[in-house]
């Protein structure tokens, strides 16, 4: 019953969520240990009983009195005889009766649905039981000796016991945004906004060189009549090493010829991989024109007064602010992995085991695509260590006390929001959706645990540039 999924909002910080539904089962699983310890809860005569079925897989057998649900049932007639509108009935005079006969089925659903998510977490919360997920719910929701029954199967978080970081060796990367950073952030801003004119002399580095190609592999000519057109900019890396050093010097009308071996990546099927001899015919060169460091192009960035003082100060704001998140970043990578490490057998949910291999296989592929079995299986190591950082994580904020820090939520949201057109209605998007808030909470939370940890673990210092934190594979 799909209402049964919102009823059990039981989600947690790295826990993930299933749909459940009332199925219908004649052969419960046997085995396994079982306490079982009869208590009232939201009615006289709820009985419960736990079962464990797995090192981490409970099953709860809840059984409360059938009368609880035809009362609520008859409530919601009562409620909905008088809102309904129905044709030849006056709006709120509609007989119970007829209700029950038109919504009967869909009420006692709704309210099966609702008694169910309501016993289920009191249950749970005097069991001191910690559910991952959303329960698989059994029943078969038709009273038997005055009774409801139901079985709730789901998985619990595992106990951690003490958490001590203590002994931790962190490797906590520290760097600035100095100067000659700023420099060269305004030095690519103005690279971004060059134009080209047309020039006569041969080509060179930085010149866009727009040519004609033909390319012959062993068994094929691509294309098969006539000529491709392209265009690139000379070490720009948009084209391989081949290609730049044959255009390289070359003026209008020039005719050459080159062997490439096309790239196994190329986007080309008919080349990929493949050694091929290129026909190639210079159609234009053009320079480069970098636009002045002046108001007119300050202002382009949002800044009005237009001076390249209140433009540096801006470059700096959003370099420092990168730098600090990609920072942060590298601290929380450290010190997930440090963590894992240390809790390298602990048994773990498998539901989130499978949500975040899922996760990070998606995250590979094209929007709306089938997730490849094998795919997943090689991502499951990567993803349980993910998931024992994310649980010691949650348990050392839990056992320290730690809370989410409202003000940087706000400030996390609003450098979310400065980044779109209309930053107040991003703004306006996560406030009004507790799922994106939650998610955005939980962020700050992990940043805030990282921060608690190398202030507690055996934290050392490694110093970087910018560029080595933010560029790393260019800086090395």
């Amino acid at each position: 019953m799909a209402e049964l999924v919102d009823a059990l909002d039981l989600g947690s910080s790295g826990a993930t969520r299933e749909s459940s539904s009332l199925s219908f089962r004649t052969n419960p699983r046997g085995g396994g240990v079982s306490r079982r310890r009869p208590f009232a809860v939201s009615g006289v005569g709820m009985q419960v009983s736990v079962e464990n079925v797995g090192k981490l897989e409970r099953k709860l057998t809840v059984r409360f009195p059938a009368e609880q649900l035809e009362s609520q049932v008859r409530e919601r007639i009562v409620q909905m005889g008088r809102s309904a509108r129905l044709k030849g009935f006056r709006p709120g005079k509609v007989p119970a009766k007829v209700i029950e006969q038109r919504f009967g089925a869909q009420i006692r659903g709704e309210a099966l649905s609702d008694l169910i998510g309501s016993t289920f977490r009191e249950a749970v919360a005097k069991e001191n039981l910690r559910p991952v997920a959303p329960p698989s719910i059994d029943t078969t929701g038709t009273p038997e000796g005055g009774e409801i029954a139901y079985t709730a199967t789901f998985e619990v978080l595992p106990d951690l016991g003490g958490v001590d970081v203590s002994a931790l060796e962190i490797e906590r990367v520290v760097a600035e945004v100095t100067e000659a950073d700023v420099d060269a952030m305004i030095e690519t801003l103005r690279q971004q906004r060059r134009s080209f004119e047309a020039v006569e002399r041969p080509s060179q580095a930085g010149d866009l060189v727009l040519f004609e190609y033909a390319a012959q592999t062993a068994d094929r000519r691509w294309p098969e009549q006539g000529l491709e057109r392209a265009g690139s900019v000379l070490g720009g890396g948009t084209l391989f090493k081949e290609f730049d050093a044959a255009l390289t010097g070359q003026a209008v009308g020039a005719e050459l010829e080159v062997d490439v071996a096309f790239p196994a990546e190329f986007r080309n099927a008919d080349l990929a991989g493949k050694l091929a001899r290129v026909t190639l015919k210079i159609t234009k060169v053009q320079a480069p024109k970098v636009p002045e460091l002046n108001a007119d192009f300050i202002r382009l960035f949002g800044i009005k007064d237009g001076t390249v003082e209140s433009f540096r100060k801006e470059v700096r704001a959003n370099l420092e602010r990168e730098l600090g998140n990609a920072l942060l970043g590298r601290l929380k990578n450290e010190v997930a992995g440090k963590l894992a490490a240390t809790r390298p057998d602990l048994e773990v949910p498998r539901v989130m085991v499978q949500a975040e291999a899922e996760a990070i296989v998606r995250a590979t592929l094209p929007q709306g695509a089938p997730l490849p079995p094998e795919a997943l299986a090689a991502a499951e190591p990567l993803a349980r260590r993910r998931v024992i950082a994310s649980l010691l994580i949650g348990e050392i904020a839990r056992q320290n006390q730690l809370r989410v820090d409202g003000r940087r939520v706000t400030e996390l949201l609003n450098a979310i929001a400065s980044t779109y057109e209309e930053p107040h209605k991003v703004i306006e998007l996560y406030n009004a959706d507790p799922q994106l808030m939650n998610g955005l909470q939980n962020r700050v939370l992990e940043d805030q645990v990282a921060e608690w940890v190398a202030e507690h673990a055996r934290t050392t210092e490694k110093r970087l540039s910018f560029d080595e934190v933010m560029r790393p594979n260019q800086a090395a």
